[in-house]
């Protein structure tokens, strides 16, 4: 391995950064050369000529987004676990760059191409690279092979990063609600990592399990009232339901857009804007249909002591992620809401595509 290849979690933080400014990182997995990468998003026509400067550069993306642009119809695109690599062309310029990154520019340049794609041969390294451009809150794309990386990582690093045994409570404090005016916040960061969870404690524990609610954090929706989606009222109701219960714990978690960011998250509704469905919208951006870390929870549940709750969701994948993580669902209570009319689409989707039993 390259000696400069860093697994500690400052590296990580330092690759974060520099690929949000347009600054070229290396990964360098076990086994393989290294992987320099230049974020199509936050580059520019000369950020790319510097990282680049003989004119050729393949291009690195998910292999969701290389479904849509109707690529893995080749051979070297076919496997859907790995991403998916476009060879140097011509024609393959910055521009032509972007519009294969960024699917609100689909209806505006829809003809692209052709273009050949390449084998993958740093598969650990590819992998990596988009799992962090979605911690970035970046569209996973990247120009690739060019010089002169800022930082070089291990993929062990981005794992350490994103391990969510490393939280820790950092404080708590009595917080009085409109709803249920018995409640204690508390806190939780891991420390190589920039995230800061919170949970709401409701009531007193009275021996039976919590009653426990999942929230995804929803800019959105819960500052600013948004009708596209049903998270400020989900909040709100999950807070009186827990009070009426009489004790429970409602998890905030920083979790926006199903894990995929708020830029993305707002990508994604410009993409709705245009017809698709929430969980097409979230495929053509090149992310999975929901990228959250329900492990996350679990970690808060067992740093509170609870290790058995009874769970306020619709959504089966709440109850697989929290078990798979080690705490136990005693029983499921559903969360029903009334739609609007800005909303009956996106509702429809939750039941129709991702198994939410409404």
């Amino acid at each position: 391995m390259d000696a400069r290849a860093s697994n500690d979690g400052r590296s990580v933080a330092r690759a974060i950064d520099a690929i949000r400014r347009g600054w070229p990182i290396a990964i360098h997995a076990a086994g393989e050369d290294a992987l320099t990468l230049l974020a199509v998003e936050t580059a520019d026509a000369r950020a790319l000529d510097a990282f680049a400067p003989a004119g050729r550069y393949p291009v690195l993306i998910s292999s969701g987004r290389a479904a849509t642009l109707k690529l893995t119809n080749q051979l070297a695109a076919a496997d859907p676990d790995l991403p998916v690599v476009v060879a140097p062309a011509p024609w393959l310029d910055f521009d032509t760059a972007v519009a294969l990154a960024d699917p609100a520019l689909d209806l505006a340049t829809p003809l692209k191409g052709p273009f050949r794609t390449a084998d993958i041969d740093r598969p650990v390294a590819s992998l990596a690279a988009i799992r962090l451009a979605r911690i970035a809150g970046l569209l996973p794309a990247f120009f690739i092979d060019g010089i002169d990386p800022d930082v070089t990582i291990d993929p062990v690093a981005i794992d350490r990063h994103q391990d969510a045994t490393a939280l820790r409570i950092a404080t708590r404090a009595r917080l009085p609600v409109a709803g249920a005016e018995d409640a204690e916040i508390v806190a939780f960061r891991a420390p190589d990592s920039g995230d800061e969870h919170v949970a709401l404690l409701i009531g007193q524990p009275d021996g039976r399990p919590p009653l426990v609610r999942l929230h995804s954090e929803c800019l959105t929706g819960d500052v600013l009232g948004s009708l596209k989606c049903d998270c400020g009222p989900q909040l709100h109701a999950a807070i009186h339901a827990i009070a009426a219960h009489g004790w429970g714990i409602l998890l905030y978690l920083r979790q926006e857009g199903r894990g995929i960011g708020l830029v993305n998250k707002l990508r994604a509704y410009r993409l709705q804007d245009q017809g698709f469905d929430t969980v097409d919208a979230n495929t053509r951006l090149g992310f999975a249909v929901d990228a959250r870390d329900f492990g996350v929870a679990a970690r808060m549940l067992a740093l509170m002591g609870q290790d058995r709750v009874r769970l306020l969701t619709n959504n089966p994948a709440k109850v697989a992620g929290l078990e798979a993580a080690g705490t136990m669902v005693v029983e499921r209570i559903p969360h029903h809401l009334p739609p609007n009319p800005h909303n009956e689409r996106y509702l429809a989707t939750k039941r129709d595509r991702t198994g939410h039993q409404l």
